[in-house]
């Protein structure tokens, strides 16, 4: 036993029909089959500090680990964004200055605008329920006829609060941050370059995901989050 231990976990609620409803149509939409023209994307970001080495690590030797000197600079806080499209077996990642609404607006911009899509006529976006992910944010970055113009091209559909690990994009963004970005980085560019290229390999590779969690899946393995109800 050490009671002074704890680990963060997404703990779903039981018996919560919205989150219920919300997974399935995740999962849902993760069945349909692929299509150039309805294409499936999900996105996902995460904040992360900027810190600069002040000494440079030793590197390591035989018996030895990296060693890293306590002291460090930091440099405030930087966003890494992930579009992946599982299907597709494409992903874009980068990094910006700031995770606000402007920023996701305009990122979501770049995923229409993108060559790849230009043929696409409604990109279904798979993210986080947060206040930021809004068709509104579109508004608050780009005049009326711009934002309206990117909307019509997407449908979003938000994973369940508490939910966040049925976003492919999730799992993406993970390995990322354990290939490309364990070290102390202080530069924004730096990060952004290093996501890109991890990018770039992956989609040469073709790295598809191969989900095989289903809607009848969860109904079995999960069933402690729907309501009961009496015969």
């Amino acid at each position: 036993m050490k009671p002074w231990l704890k680990q963060q976990w997404c703990i779903a609620p039981h018996a919560d029909a919205e989150f219920a409803c919300q997974m399935e149509q995740v999962l849902e939409v993760y069945r349909r089959p692929y299509d150039p023209a309805h294409p499936v994307v999900c996105m996902d970001e995460q904040p992360r500090q900027l810190i600069e080495e002040v000494r440079p690590p030793l590197p390591m030797q035989p018996g030895q680990p990296e060693k890293v000197d306590y002291e460090y600079i930091r440099h405030g806080m930087c966003c890494v964004w992930m579009f992946v499209e599982p299907l597709g077996g494409w992903r874009d990642a980068t990094a910006t200055a700031q995770k606000t609404s402007i920023a996701w607006a305009q990122q979501v911009r770049a995923l229409v605008d993108a060559p790849r899509h230009a043929q696409a006529e409604r990109i279904t976006l798979v993210c986080d329920n947060l206040n930021t992910h809004r068709l509104a944010s579109l508004y608050q970055a780009f005049e009326a006829p711009e934002a309206m113009r990117i909307a019509r091209r997407l449908e979003l559909v938000y994973t369940p609060k508490h939910g966040s690990w049925l976003n492919m994009a999730e799992s993406e963004l993970s390995v990322l941050t354990r290939q490309c970005l364990r070290d102390r980085i202080g530069d924004m560019r730096l990060i952004a370059a290093r996501a890109q290229t991890w990018a770039q390999q992956r989609n040469q590779d073709q790295t598809g995901i191969d989900w095989q969690f289903r809607t009848e899946d969860a109904r079995i393995k999960l069933k402690y989050l729907y309501p009961k109800f009496l015969d």
